[in-house]
């Protein structure tokens, strides 16, 4: 699991650098698609300098997942806040 792990580890790392340093909000569905393609190119790149290899529906597949659990909990985040302030007026 470590030498799948490692190479997206490094490639969330530099997302949340980037993010960060253009001083964007942690919560915002941008920022999770920003750290999300990051992540996945970054991890694809180290993947293969690292002689692991990609393929195509792996890369894919580590694209949807790691978009929705990057901008999931964002979205369901933004829809509440929306339904609370419908409830209040």
């Amino acid at each position: 699991m470590a030498s799948t792990a490692w190479p997206f580890v490094c490639g969330l790392a530099v997302g949340w650098v980037a993010v960060l340093l253009r001083h964007r909000s942690p919560g915002t569905l941008g920022t999770g698609a920003i750290v999300s393609l990051v992540t996945v190119a970054v991890g694809m790149a180290l993947r293969v300098v690292a002689g692991q290899g990609t393929v195509v529906a792996f890369v894919a597949v580590a694209l949807c997942f790691l978009s929705a659990a990057m901008c999931g909990w964002r979205l369901l985040w933004r829809l509440l806040r929306q339904l609370a302030r419908r409830a209040r007026t």
